[in-house]
């Protein structure tokens, strides 16, 4: 399976990476940062280095040519502008879309969060704000393309070693924190269930095996 990763440097793709690759599939990372190729051909990963906030669909659909599947696992990170929390976690997933559709490429998995879809929380700063505001809108701008999308909502992200066993539903009340690693196991997992395309999933730390969980979202 040929998976394309936007945000391929970011910490779940790497991850999503090094598994992928371990089971002889061939990711690919797309990176901004030529000096990360090295770290993305450690993990086992193609790298193909292109700017998600100023690349054409047509140049970016390019880069997706004979892919099986495309995530998005892209954000502008803490410490970003709210700007750029609009052009990388709303436009890029969106211009990702958009390209998937010009290469053929029809699985689509968006890595969002949870609280998206929840009142915000009182005092939550400006830049909170627009992060939830651009995953809102890269939601709900997913789900119009005839693409089969999954919407993944991790909770509260940690380092922690992966466990294998998750909390996996529809959007609930449920809060949590999980491990990035056992994010990218779901991740995989999902690629290899296109049944679950069209659903939306909250993740939190559980006491499901991975594949138990994601096989109970479709009964």
């Amino acid at each position: 399976m040929r998976v394309v990763i936007a945000g391929g440097h970011g910490q779940i793709a790497l991850e999503l990476e090094r598994l992928l690759s371990a089971r002889g599939d061939s990711p690919v990372g797309l990176v901004r940062n030529p000096a990360h190729a090295d770290d993305l051909r450690a993990a086992g990963a193609e790298s193909v280095v292109c700017d998600l906030e100023s690349i054409a669909a047509d140049e970016l659909a390019g880069h997706l040519k004979n892919a099986d599947a495309v995530v998005f696992a892209a954000g502008a990170g803490p410490g970003s502008g709210t700007d750029r929390k609009d052009t990388v976690d709303r436009a890029a997933a969106v211009l990702l879309a958009d390209a998937a559709v010009l290469a053929g490429v029809r699985r689509y998995l968006l890595v969002s969060s949870m609280g998206v879809g929840r009142p915000l929380a009182a005092g939550s700063d400006e830049s909170w704000a627009a992060y939830m505001a651009a995953k809102t809108a890269a939601e709900e701008a997913v789900r119009g393309y005839d693409l089969d999308w999954t919407v993944l909502r991790p909770g509260g992200l940690t380092n922690d070693a992966p466990t294998g066993r998750v909390r996996l539903e529809t959007p609930s009340t449920m809060r949590g924190t999980i491990s990035r690693a056992d994010v990218a196991a779901v991740l995989v997992s999902l690629l290899d269930a296109p049944a679950t395309a069209g659903l939306t999933l909250e993740l939190i730390a559980g006491d499901d095996p991975i594949p138990d969980a994601v096989v109970a979202t479709r009964s």
